[in-house]
């Protein structure tokens, strides 16, 4: 046997003993971090929704928390919630293998076939169709500006308006063609980790610890806002073409795509039903790049102890800034924002934040050195709970590694170094 598989099998031995039973990865609100290990054991991610729910309906002011004047993105669930749906979200359908779509008109609906004309020009315009096959990777590094705010809560009495908190931080993205990526954002202080190997999406969070999400694999939403084009065609493939909207001085073709019933059904867990995840891409007349990304994600949510409650998350988001790399466009700046409804039966309970983020991309690189599937490997937890692989993202001591550049190479360092 040799070293590497000695070394991998010590890591998974090395973490076995710390795993807990995992619940699938929601891309609803999470609450509070338990500080002790027994209680995260103990914790579900929809029975802490249910608190922080019971905890809202009886709060109507003062709902961030300040510590010398900042923020705290670890005392305030508000806060957290919002970097857990905007931090890592995913697309509404898998990608996973698919080839880049090709122009048919023959038995095709209009509304399909003027949606994969509107594809290959944008496939034309960002030089995805031409690097197809010379392209196996990818590193993105950029920094994020988050500011959220809580837009209004209904009471008997009067909307409350909170005040505005920012964070700020940085993002790591690296790809490997077709299907596997990783995302690595840190943003006061608190770290999101999200990947896929291409079988099984994942994620973890200081609050949560990792969790796999069910159904197929998606892609991440962050890539598909101007930073992956391949990606973004394949996902727009068999979209519809609703027509034309102005965005800006842009007159744009609005593409949707959405997920089926049956994939929506696979992704419902427990309590929670998701009804609807629809995506729009408008498409600029004339360049042919994508300019505005919006998508709508709705779930009901019906758990003993508490009324019926819907959550829809709304993304919208510009891109700007496309510049080429390597005879590729990329978008290298944009804005998002992200709008979380909860409403249910009683008016009196309806609330609506809101959060805001600018992202720029410092540095894009192709074809990275050493970057191979072993990076892409879950966490240990997440193979111990049966998703398939092996563990390799991690010391012996259970630390996690990190993937940095150095000297044109990729190496897997230690947290922190």
């Amino acid at each position: 046997m040799g070293r590497r598989s000695r070394s991998r099998r010590n890591q998974m031995l090395a973490r076995s003993n710390r795993v807990k039973t995992l619940a699938p990865l929601m891309e609803e609100p999470t609450a509070q971090p338990y500080d002790d290990e027994d209680s995260a054991k103990k914790y579900s991610p929809w029975g802490g929704l249910r608190d922080w729910l019971r905890n809202r309906s009886v709060a109507n002011t003062g709902w961030l928390m300040y510590s010398n004047g900042r923020s705290s993105a670890g005392n305030c669930p508000d806060l957290k919630l919002l970097l857990g749906v905007l931090g890592c979200p995913l697309g509404p359908i898998g990608v996973a293998n698919d080839p880049l779509p090709h122009l048919s008109i023959k038995d095709v609906p209009i509304e399909t076939s003027s949606a994969q004309y509107i594809v290959q020009q944008y496939m034309a315009a960002t030089g995805c169709l031409k690097f197809q096959n010379s392209i196996k990777s990818s590193y993105m590094v950029g920094r994020v500006k988050m500011v959220s705010t809580e837009a209004e809560m209904a009471t008997k009495a009067c909307r409350n308006y909170s005040l505005k908190a920012s964070e700020t931080g940085c993002f790591v993205l690296w790809q490997m063609m077709p299907d596997m990526w990783s995302v690595e954002l840190v943003l006061g202080g608190s770290k999101v980790h999200a990947g896929s190997n291409g079988k099984i999406v994942w994620r973890h969070t200081p609050w949560l610890g990792s969790h796999a999400a069910k159904g197929r694999p998606r892609p991440l939403r962050r890539a598909l806002q101007g930073l992956d084009p391949r990606t973004t065609a394949i996902m727009f493939a068999n979209a519809r073409c609703l027509g034309e909207k102005k965005i800006g001085d842009e007159d744009c073709f609005i593409l949707k795509v959405a997920a089926d019933p049956s994939t929506l059904h696979e992704r419902s867990d427990g309590p929670a039903e998701i009804i609807r995840h629809v995506l729009f891409g408008y498409f600029s007349q004339k360049t042919g790049l994508l300019v505005y990304l919006e998508d709508s994600h709705l779930t009901r949510i019906e758990a003993t102890g508490i009324d019926v409650v819907y959550w829809e998350t709304t993304i919208e988001t510009t891109i700007n800034n496309y510049r080429a790399v390597d005879g590729v466009m990329i978008a290298h700046s944009g804005r998002s924002v992200v709008s979380l409804f909860k409403f249910g039966e009683c008016s009196m309970s309806h609330t609506r934040t809101r959060m805001e983020e600018t992202w720029t991309i410092d540095d894009v690189v192709f074809n990275v050195p050493g970057l191979s599937m072993d990076f892409f490997i879950p966490p240990a937890d997440i193979i111990k709970n049966g998703s398939g692989g092996d563990a390799c993202n991690y010391q012996s001591d259970g630390k996690p590694l990190s993937r940095k550049l150095r000297n044109g190479n990729l190496q897997q360092v230690p947290v922190g170094r």
